[in-house]
């Protein structure tokens, strides 16, 4: 699946204050949006790379320049996956609770 799919199903849920909660601050961010920055950065980093090694074979670019875009792109592309796991696994220690 392509990481142009995720972002546009990244949705956020807007919070209600209930009795005893403050709205967020008018300049916070929340969750989904840090999410969205995360697959953007990734998604980014992926599209430099496949420039750097396009602009490589064509001669226009350095070998060093395009593996350091490429190693780039793979600790991106590591780091997401590592957020998406922690998340799993919030998930399933939330879904464990007794209610």
């Amino acid at each position: 699946m392509a990481i142009e799919h995720l972002a546009g199903s990244i949705q956020t849920v807007p919070l209600v204050p209930g009795p005893g909660r403050q709205a967020p601050a008018a300049g916070a961010q929340g969750f989904g949006d840090s999410l969205a920055r995360l697959v953007g950065a990734a998604e980014s980093s992926n599209a430099a790379a496949n420039t750097a090694v396009s602009d490589m074979l064509d001669g226009r670019g350095d070998v060093h320049d395009a593996m350091i875009a490429l190693q780039r792109a793979d600790l991106t592309l590591q780091f997401t996956v590592q957020v998406r796991n922690k998340l799993v696994q919030a998930y399933q220690e939330i879904m464990r609770m007794p209610v």
